[in-house]
């Protein structure tokens, strides 16, 4: 299992358009994503998960991968995230 801190950095935060974008990458690993909010685990392969996690910008989330291709997946979803999502 890996983890890392991140900070989203969307104007609007995760809603639907960046959250789209973030599962339909999380769903290219065979590892499980998630990421910690708060009290609150999100799978990051599912958008409806996501966007109950309510993640507004300038808040920390930390990811979490664990399976075969763990580090590939924290790397590859940490620069998304890092670079906007899109926005």
């Amino acid at each position: 299992m890996v983890k890392q801190k991140v900070t989203i950095g969307n104007p609007t935060g995760l809603h639907l358009r960046p959250a789209g974008l973030l599962c339909k990458e999380a769903l290219r690993f065979q590892s499980s994503i998630k990421f910690e909010y708060g009290n609150t685990t999100a799978n990051a392969k599912s958008v409806l998960s996501v966007l109950g996690a309510c993640v507004k910008c300038g808040d920390e989330i930390e990811l979490i991968c664990e399976g075969a291709d763990e580090k590939e997946a924290l790397e590859t979803i940490t620069e998304l995230i890092n670079g906007g999502l899109g926005e």
